[in-house]
């Protein structure tokens, strides 16, 4: 399709026909900076690509703020935003493409369709507070949210146009007498004190938002700018029309001075103990009675084959997000499909119509939940059933578990502790002094191995009691790694150590050629368990991989492949490895290595996946980006199978057995995705504990057990649901 013509003259008359590499189709809105366009990359993927106007691109003050604007974007790409896909702020016409994302703006909404219903607000309102903490959190303030920023996605509001907004530690500073932003948008320390504009800006510009949401009209309403301006600083909001459930909340956000208003973290608190009248309960079965008292695990404790929720999964959604390029999946089912299905899919289906991700935290978890440290558990009688508890009444932290000798073996700060699987009852606890590390304790050497810090005395437990079975001291060491039946101690010095995992003995010590200082890798369920370590080249272009023999050190293979490379699986006798861009830890191709043959294949993705969790089934890798994208690579295709944008910011490493993808969220909701078709098919409630305002530096990836899938959340619950249909969880 050849570029459309804009209505006009002059210089920018008609539209350039690339930017980049991408082919611009047609026109899709202007503003005072730039123009946007419909584009496809060279793969056919559409894109949006904002391209400024020619007077501002000989403007070096202007290229500093695009650039500004495009780190911006870069910083908090992807759940909540239109993720970026490419970018040249350098270029004659400066440029930065994002993943078109179709929907409407809330401006067009309300234009079109007048005010929304108090349960779309609510959930907008959700959405948008969830998406603020998000960008506060990488530092970001936007500074111009207004109804014409916001798009109306499938999966829930996305915020766009970082034009004006300002990282905390940016070296821009607004001029003095220069206002920026939308006047009925801003709030007064705008045009007080436009240097000292933080977050809670963003807060007063939602409450504004808001109340054009639900009025079609502002809180401070005039058709001149000034007098806007006046009673944004001195008068009170007119909240005419704004539901009397929001409207207090509302009015907090549009209070005069910064402190006053609530965070997002706060508005997100706020709203869920306002829907807490709505019913939301999701399906449970009936809860058992049953002792907290540590017991032992009988034979009839370990889960067996898969058992049939209750009650009939809703139909699957027929669509086919291959089908639609650059749309965003959904995250929850039509109204239609609620009403049908009732209390038992609230959790599934709670986004009806402007259906947001982040509302899923505010609506999501009311029903059931009980309070930290109080030990609970449901199953259902007669089988194994959905079940979750809360093992310790103290500590923080998302529980990191694995499973071994028919029990879940799990760590939290200053504890560790077994499970039993089938619902959840303690079979022991351990306390330990150090703080755990980001990983769960294991069985080596027929032992459970804590992996407890980097400080003090390895300790082994035995499984069955949980009571010590041998303790060593060792000289200091940074990296701790547990392969096949042997503990790996690597040194600063680059020395490592090679530990009996069933006796503490040390069993050989040596350095690893080509390896100055080795932290390995490992993967479960090989047949010749493997320590695999890398290391780069100085530019990045090519990177060494050596697999090592745990019970001796001895080197099996040795190879230097292309590309900034991180082992991420092992299956097949092939290893699996992700490589990364130099500049912001972008995934943007998966190779796979088969030392037998020396043979290699990689997969070049059409989009980079930010910051990517990578999980390994056979020959299909998983990958989950920090900004909400989770791509499936066959490696046997040699190409993406498909890509899902979730709205999961920051989640697990996925893992999948074969029929689905399996991924934990920050707010411990657990997601099943069709392994096929890239579709999401079901969700658990969200698990917030008290410090929810707080970002965990790692998620515990979802475990897979005979069937049944088990999660850690930041309430320190740990649950586990049947895995064969996740449209009923």
């Amino acid at each position: 399709m050849a570029p459309q013509p804009n209505a006009g003259a002059g210089a920018e008359a008609e539209l350039p026909e690339y930017a980049g590499h991408y082919r611009l189709e047609s026109r899709l809105g202007s503003g005072g900076m730039g123009v946007v366009h419909l584009a496809r990359s060279t793969s056919g993927m559409r894109v949006a690509v904002k391209v400024v106007h020619a007077s501002y691109a000989r403007d070096s003050e202007f290229r500093g703020r695009f650039r500004q604007e495009v780190a911006a974007a870069r910083r908090v790409s992807g759940a909540f935003t239109a993720p970026v896909v490419d970018a040249d702020p350098d270029a004659g016409r400066p440029w930065m493409a994002t993943l078109y994302i179709p929907g409407p703006t809330l401006s067009e909404q309300v234009k079109r369709n007048g005010p929304m219903e108090p349960d779309q607000l609510r959930r907008l309102m959700a959405g948008l507070a969830e998406a603020l903490r998000d960008i506060h959190r990488v530092g970001v303030v936007h500074r111009d949210l207004k109804p014409s920023n916001v798009l109306l996605a499938e999966d829930g509001p996305k915020v766009i146009d970082f034009g004006i907004s300002r990282p905390k530690d940016s070296e821009l500073r607004t001029e003095t007498g220069k206002l920026i932003g939308t006047p009925p948008f801003m709030a007064p320390e705008q045009f007080r004190r436009p240097r000292e504009v933080g977050p809670a800006a963003d807060v007063f510009a939602l409450g504004s938002l808001m109340v054009h949401a639900a009025t079609g009209r502002g809180p401070f309403d005039s058709d001149s700018p000034y007098v806007v301006a006046y009673q944004v600083v001195h008068d009170e909001p007119d909240l005419t029309g704004v539901p009397e459930t929001l409207a207090p909340l509302v009015l907090r956000c549009l209070a005069k001075e910064p402190g006053d208003r609530p965070t997002p973290d706060e508005l997100m608190r706020e709203l869920r103990s306002a829907a807490a009248a709505y019913d939301t309960q999701v399906f449970i079965p009936a809860q058992r009675e049953r002792t907290e008292t540590p017991r032992e695990a009988g034979p009839e404790s370990a889960p067996g084959a898969p058992v049939e929720p209750s009650g009939q999964s809703d139909p699957s959604d027929p669509s086919d997000p291959s089908e639609r390029s650059g749309q965003v999946a959904r995250s929850g089912r039509s109204g239609r499909v609620a009403r049908r299905l009732g209390k038992r899919s609230a959790l599934v289906a709670g986004a009806v119509g402007l259906a947001v991700t982040g509302s899923l935290v505010a609506v999501h978890s009311f029903g059931g939940a009980e309070p930290a440290g109080t030990p609970t558990a449901r199953s259902a009688s007669g089988g194994f059933g959905a079940w979750e508890v809360v093992p310790a009444a103290s500590g923080g932290g998302m529980p990191q578990c694995s499973y071994a000798a028919r029990r879940l073996l799990c760590a939290r700060p200053g504890l560790v502790f077994a499970l039993d699987p089938a619902d959840g009852g303690t079979l022991w606890r351990h306390p330990v002094e150090e703080a755990v590390r980001d990983e769960p304790p294991v069985v080596s050497g027929g032992l459970v191995q804590p992996e407890v810090g980097l400080l003090g005395p390895l300790e082994a437990l035995d499984p069955a009691t949980g009571e010590p079975a041998w303790q060593e001291e060792m000289p200091a060491y940074d990296g701790l790694r547990t392969v096949g039946d042997m503990l790996l101690l690597t040194r600063a010095d680059g020395m490592v150590t090679g530990v009996d995992s069933a006796t503490g003995r040390t069993k050989w010590a040596r350095r690893i050629p080509g390896q100055a200082v080795p932290y390995f890798t490992s993967f479960a369920g090989e047949r010749r368990p493997a320590a695999y370590a890398t290391s780069p080249s100085a530019d990045g272009r090519r990177t060494r991989v050596t697999a090592v023999d745990p019970a001796s050190g001895d080197v099996r293979w040795d190879t230097e492949l292309a590309g900034a490379l991180k082992p991420v699986g092992a299956a097949d006798g092939s290893v699996f490895l992700v490589a990364e861009g130099a500049t912001y830890g972008d995934v943007r191709s998966v190779v796979r290595y088969t030392p037998a043959t020396g043979a290699t294949r990689r997969v070049v993705l059409p989009i980079p996946v930010e910051q990517a969790q990578a999980g390994v089934h056979g020959d299909m890798v998983y990958l989950m980006g920090a900004g909400g994208s989770l791509v499936a690579a066959d490696m046997a295709a040699g190409k993406q199978a498909w890509r899902l944008e979730t709205g999961v910011s920051r989640g697990s490493t996925p893992v999948s057995d074969g029929r689905h993808v399996y991924v934990t969220a920050p707010d411990g909701r657990l997601l099943g995705v069709d392994a096929r078709a890239g579709r999401l098919l079901g969700q658990t409630r969200p698990r917030l504990g008290p410090d929810s305002d707080k970002v965990p530096a790692s998620l515990p990836a979802p475990l897979l057990a005979g069937g049944y899938v088990y999660a850690g959340a930041p309430d320190g619950t740990v649950f586990g649901v049947a895995g064969r249909d996740p449209g009923a969880w």
